[in-house]
């Protein structure tokens, strides 16, 4: 005769079906292995928070010192370098500032320059254009908008012309020490998506997803050794896997060993 045993009663109890991690999650050391395993569906596979905190280890170990290449001597001018930089090297923006910073000192001067000179002045940066519309109009709105000061958050900053997220991002980091974001510039969008940290291609979305699986803690730094990598080591066109201290913990495709 079969007996049936009641709930709570006594016998075995039911066992629970075990969260199903994706490869790349096996002996992650989360907390939270169910929420790390939504993560990785939604960004990419690659953001194990053990592998994370690998990759970030990895990459102090090779940039100790890894901050901010444009030269600058203050937030304001950091704000124009950065404006300079859209599709241009920081070593050509640097040649461009070390004198157009002697002959514009201020929010004042670039406010009420006189266009044609500026354009000439920043021409070696390209689009030079649309870039003294920028400068000029990110000025006045610093002078009148806020009292000569460049703002220290990122909702007020984005009011200022030619001023996007990236531009905010490397001000607020690297001028005030505010982790608003990751900076995303072409060395950070080719990186994440080679380490699988995103499956994105937008930079805006490239952002989002290195905010849900990098700490706060280490936005501006990661940034700024993300970048210098990508100009040191994984070079676009051929990278020197042989010297990269990430390539054991890379699975990228093509490899150069």
């Amino acid at each position: 005769m079969n007996t049936k045993i009641a709930k709570g009663k006594g016998g075995p109890a039911p066992k629970k079906s075990a969260t199903k991690l994706p490869k790349a999650l096996i002996g992650t050391t989360a907390k939270k292995p169910a929420k790390a395993a939504k993560v990785a569906k939604i960004v990419g596979a690659g953001t194990a928070p053990k592998r994370i905190a690998a990759i970030l280890a990895k990459l102090s170990e090779a940039y100790p010192e890894a901050t901010c290449e444009l030269k600058h001597e203050n937030p304001f001018q950091l704000l124009i370098s950065t404006i300079l930089s859209a599709q241009c090297t920081d070593v050509r923006v640097n040649q461009v500032t070390q004198t157009l910073y002697k002959k514009y000192t201020g929010p004042e001067t670039f406010a009420y320059a006189n266009p044609s000179e500026l354009e000439q002045e920043i021409r070696p940066t390209g689009f030079f254009r649309n870039k003294t519309k920028s400068i000029m109009g990110a000025s006045k709105g610093i002078l009148e908008q806020f009292n000569g000061k460049v703002p220290r958050t990122m909702e007020e900053i984005l009011t200022l012309p030619g001023v996007a997220r990236k531009t905010g991002n490397v001000v607020l980091g690297t001028a005030y020490g505010i982790a608003s974001g990751v900076v995303v510039d072409t060395h950070v969008i080719r990186l994440s998506r080679r380490l699988d940290l995103t499956k994105h291609e937008d930079p805006k979305k490239i952002e989002q997803d290195l905010i849900r699986v990098i700490p706060k803690d280490s936005w501006i730094k990661f940034s700024h050794q993300l970048i210098w990598h990508g100009r040191r080591v994984c070079i676009a066109r051929k990278p020197r896997c042989i010297d990269c201290n990430l390539e054991s913990i890379c699975y990228s495709k093509d490899k150069t060993i």
